[in-house]
């Protein structure tokens, strides 16, 4: 048997479960029981640091844009 014919049999029999496998243990992983805290902190973590709402001047002044709208 050449080399190609192998690797294609094994591709299309064998590999294809096992990738079908790992792709169902990585959603039961996902949507086990007790991963819900680790989302919900996952999802949160970018708000940790925020003691305030952004000002109305916030996109301006990430856009570069540093003079205040009255200025303008």
């Amino acid at each position: 048997m050449e080399t190609y014919t192998l690797l294609r049999t094994f591709a299309d029999s064998w590999h294809l479960l096992f990738m079908t496998l790992f792709f169902v243990g990585i959603v039961v992983w996902a949507f086990r029981p007790g991963s819900k805290k680790v989302h919900e902190e996952t999802a949160s973590m970018i708000f940790r640091n925020d003691d305030r709402p952004a000002g109305d001047d916030a996109p301006a002044a990430r856009a570069g844009n540093r003079e205040p709208k009255e200025a303008r």
